[in-house]
């Protein structure tokens, strides 16, 4: 791939950013409201720094093993190639899988509102097809129409959101974000860890870098910049909207909050053009996630973790993972109920990026890192999946049954795939277009798990 068709650092931020303001906030941010009241704004702000924690991780592990795969080669390089890396990244595909199905999920029902009422049930379902095809379409014609699409998109539905967050700061009521809200800490404390949840996507940023012009220095840029930014419009938004609603209305309005936020200062109007940006934002989100889950197929694939036909090229560019990964979206979209997955997909994210950061202490004196930040990022991860599992044990043990299948699953599909395919033990193949040396064998034995 020539550099001219390479992903530049605008086009890779753009990716970050596409993945994390995506269905996240506009679904969660009634969720969080009730947790957090008119602390809201500093609910985000923690968010954000325990996923920045984690972003210091992925910048230094990425400069030094530049990959398609990220937070697959990541796995691979701190603990080898046995049945736990290859679990572990299976479990992250089925993550992707469970992320975009909510997307796609989240995309329908924000768009039933253009349809006319009394339309039939089944326009839902050729919605949510409808946008998982497109942005597969897309990601088969090449990473450069992602990046292109990625940008375009992202520039939109950020241009409308910092509409809303411009012309909402003049009615703000600030008198409404008192001192309250801010008298509980451990609410804060608690609706941080569940705000994590919008900020997941920056990992999609390393599966980029193998089409990526000088990986080693715009992967780090890219992680960086992209969480700063959501960091910034994600605070800027829940102030805008504890500023214009009260608590409660917050709370009932859910999943529309934004759009009901908008009403008080533009109207029907304002309803209207924040559900076009629910839109966009979705669309980008799949878009993103989808580009990352099937880079992560091929890289799992070409390991010896899945099967060949994940990694075969079809209409002589794209590969065939892409397509299966589309399938299973398509599925599990139309079929599931999806009403308690983002937490069920969080706490797979929280496991993998958790095992990431442990790995990099392995790694820390390759990748010059500083262990105390590293550790600062396991523990952030700790207590995040651990409030979750608490939330789920106390109000929904169904979220607990589902992730420990969804890890039983991983491992058991990895060791039966091991056990009865003709592909012997998983060997160590590091992928050569990145330029990264491959380990020795000395290291990847003591390395294996």
């Amino acid at each position: 791939m020539a550099d001219k068709d390479k992903i530049g650092l605008f086009a890779a931020t753009s990716i970050g950013v596409g993945g994390m303001i995506g269905a996240g906030i506009f679904s969660i941010i009634g969720i969080a409201a009730q947790i957090a009241q008119t602390a809201l704004p500093l609910a985000f702000f923690f968010g954000g720094m325990i996923a920045l924690l984690s972003t210091y991780s992925f910048a230094k592990l990425s400069s030094k093993y530049p990959s398609q795969g990220g937070p697959v080669e990541f796995i691979f390089r701190s603990f080898g190639k046995g049945i736990f890396s290859g679990g572990m990244n299976v479990l992250l595909w089925v993550g992707y899988i469970f992320a975009l199905a909510l997307y796609a999920r989240a995309f329908g029902g924000y768009a039933m509102s253009f349809v006319p009422e009394g339309a039939p049930a089944y326009w839902s379902h050729i919605l949510i097809t409808g946008i998982v095809v497109l942005f597969t379409l897309v990601n088969a014609i090449g990473a450069e129409a992602v990046g292109k699409s990625e940008t375009t998109i992202v520039a939109i539905k950020v241009g409308i959101l910092l509409l809303f967050i411009g012309i909402g700061a003049f009615f703000v009521d600030y008198g409404k974000i008192a001192a309250i809200g801010f008298s509980n800490s451990m609410d804060i404390v608690q609706c941080s860890a569940i705000v994590f949840i919008a900020y997941e996507g920056f990992g999609l940023v390393t599966n980029a870098a193998g089409d990526m012009k000088n990986p080693r220095e715009t992967l780090p840029k890219a992680l960086y910049l992209s969480v700063g930014i959501t960091i910034l419009i994600y605070v800027a938004i829940a102030g805008t909207v504890i500023g214009n609603l009260p608590v409660e209305k917050v709370v009932e309005a859910k999943d529309h909050a934004l759009a009901v936020a908008a009403e008080p200062f533009l109207g029907q109007i304002g309803f209207t053009i924040v559900t076009i940006a629910a839109l966009f934002s979705i669309s980008s989100a799949i878009n993103a996630t989808l580009y990352g889950a099937a880079n992560v197929s091929y890289i799992i694939a070409s390991e010896g973790a899945l099967p060949n036909n994940f990694n075969r090229k079809i209409w002589q560019t794209s590969k065939e993972g892409l397509f299966i990964t589309a399938g299973a979206v398509i599925l599990l979209s139309n079929l599931a109920d999806l009403g308690n997955i983002a937490l069920a997909g969080s706490s797979v994210f929280l496991i993998i990026y958790g095992l990431v950061n442990i790995g990099h202490l392995r790694l820390i004196e390759k990748t010059g890192a500083n262990k105390y930040i590293v550790w600062l990022s396991i523990l952030g991860c700790s207590f995040s999946l651990g409030f979750l599992i608490y939330r789920g044990l106390t109000q929904n043990i169904a979220i607990i049954i589902l992730v420990v299948g969804l890890v039983i699953f991983s491992f058991l599909a990895e060791w039966l795939y091991k056990l009865f395919s003709d592909r012997g033990e998983l060997e160590f193949n590091p992928l050569i277009k990145t330029g990264i040396d491959p380990l020795d064998e000395e290291e990847i034995n003591n390395h294996r798990f």
